[in-house]
């Protein structure tokens, strides 16, 4: 299981990111595509942690661009027209480094 953790967590944040534009945003796959991926941005907060990238620590709740008041703000995005798209694509990486948490502990 060891090896699949990786292959599920980066194949969810930089593969799914084109179904879920397919899905939810039809007529600008490709743009919305690249909005999703390009909210891999919030990982820029792991640059403050120490150590900076730690296999074994849960992003959720710990990094402050992964915590839950940050988390409510990404909700809030998915309101307005214009930020749904970002909002969609920070929900899912979210999502995606939860699952990671979950698949650390129990596997």
């Amino acid at each position: 299981m060891e090896i699949l953790r990786p292959l599920i967590h980066y194949g969810l944040h930089f593969v799914a990111p084109l179904g879920l534009a397919k899905l939810f945003f039809p007529k600008q796959w490709k743009y919305a595509t690249l909005l999703i991926i390009s909210t891999m941005l919030i990982d820029l907060d792991h640059l403050v942690a120490t150590p900076i990238f730690d296999p074994n620590r849960c992003s959720v709740g710990f990094h402050v661009l992964h915590s839950f008041p940050f988390i409510a703000i990404y909700f809030m995005l998915l309101i307005p027209p214009k930020t749904r798209i970002i909002a969609v694509g920070l929900i899912f990486h979210i999502l995606t480094d939860e699952i990671d948490c979950w698949l650390m502990q129990n596997f």
